[in-house]
């Protein structure tokens, strides 16, 4: 059998493809069920069990197994999304469906990482369930980590659809792009850590999906921004990706909308010229990156930047959950997503 014990082969990339990564979205949500545990120790009134369940204590080993969830649903999605953008490298090493094409197989790599894919995500949905069942609010838990994975899907539906959106329209390719952050990156990277740690704390589910959404929602789309500013000026920072890598993709973005917006007659042309050729070249890609500059696109995204982490800041403040030191707290648990893009 020529492809005999693939099966051990996708069980060890599932472990490789773990491996590295900054870990924020469990570390997030690590700190908001610190803060919210440290508010509710400061007066506030957990929200009631049901008379079917016992009351949850504060129990920070099943805390660490939902962070742990999360990583791995990260992981999964990573991989769809190699497979999707058609990524030769995630974090420094060969993406998931390049790992997995024994004997040059293109198919067999892309149809098993899919599938592993597939395998992380079941896997974070299960070891979820047994870490909320020793939680405050497991079946609200459940069903947001559930509603998770569907927003990342739907962010990922909206994000092709972005690619479709002609270049000479480039007011509603950058609105379609910063609703995909929305659905894709938000919802996954803040919002949803930061509720389920709410949550399991103990906080009343209403106001733990408040608080996740006022906080989460403009921290998770500064962080999109902020990555695809990577893309282009590393700047100290890595992403384990070739700088340019959306632009030799041909990738829809927000930098590219604004640039087009932003760009002369002559400078129009340009960018219209590179993204609509079959491919792009490492000459094509240093003059995109050039013209980003140029045409202001990247002081604008960092322009953005800087407004919804203000935006997400004031939520921290405005909110009447959290103690003075949780919001302390959650404020240096935000600041370190944003590498210092925050200009």
């Amino acid at each position: 059998m020529p492809y005999a014990g693939l099966l051990d082969k996708v069980r060890m990339q599932a472990l490789a493809s773990n491996s590295g990564g900054k870990r924020l979205r469990a570390l997030l949500a690590l700190d908001a069920y610190d803060a919210a545990a440290d508010s509710l120790g400061h007066g506030q009134s957990a929200s009631a069990p049901s008379a079917a369940t016992p009351p949850a204590t504060h129990n920070r080993e099943a805390m660490l197994d939902l962070a742990c969830a999360l990583e791995i649903y990260q992981t999964s999605a990573l991989i769809h999304d190699d497979i999707i953008d058609d990524s030769d490298l995630r974090r420094g090493a060969p993406s998931a469906h390049k790992a997995l094409e024994f004997g040059g197989d293109e198919r067999l790599g892309g149809g098993l990482a899919l599938m592993l894919g597939n395998l992380l995500a079941t896997a974070s949905v299960r070891i979820a369930d047994a870490a909320l069942a020793q939680l405050h609010s497991p079946g609200t838990g459940a069903q947001v980590f559930l509603d998770m994975q569907r927003a990342v899907s739907i962010g990922q539906v909206l994000d092709l659809s972005a690619e479709t959106i002609p270049l000479d329209d480039p007011q509603r390719l950058a609105q379609a792009s910063l609703e995909v952050f929305r659905w894709k990156t938000a919802s996954y990277t803040a919002i949803a850590p930061l509720e389920l740690g709410f949550l399991a704390a103990g906080l009343d589910p209403a106001g733990a999906h408040e608080s996740a959404l006022q906080i989460g929602e403009p921290l998770g789309i500064s962080f999109q921004l902020a990555d695809d500013l990577i893309d282009v000026d590393a700047n100290g920072h890595s992403s384990g990706k070739p700088l340019g890598g959306d632009i030799r993709e041909g990738k829809h973005t927000v930098l590219l909308a604004d640039a087009l917006q932003r760009a002369d007659a002559q400078q129009r042309e340009r960018l219209l010229a590179i993204y609509g050729a079959s491919t792009r070249s490492g000459s094509d890609v240093a003059e995109v990156i050039r013209l980003f500059a140029s045409t202001g696109a990247v002081a604008q995204s960092r322009r953005r930047i800087s407004a919804l982490l203000r935006k997400s800041s004031a939520a921290i403040e405005k909110n009447t959950l959290l103690s003075r030191a949780a919001k302390t707290l959650v404020r240096s648990a935000c600041a370190r997503m944003m590498p210092a893009y925050d200009a």
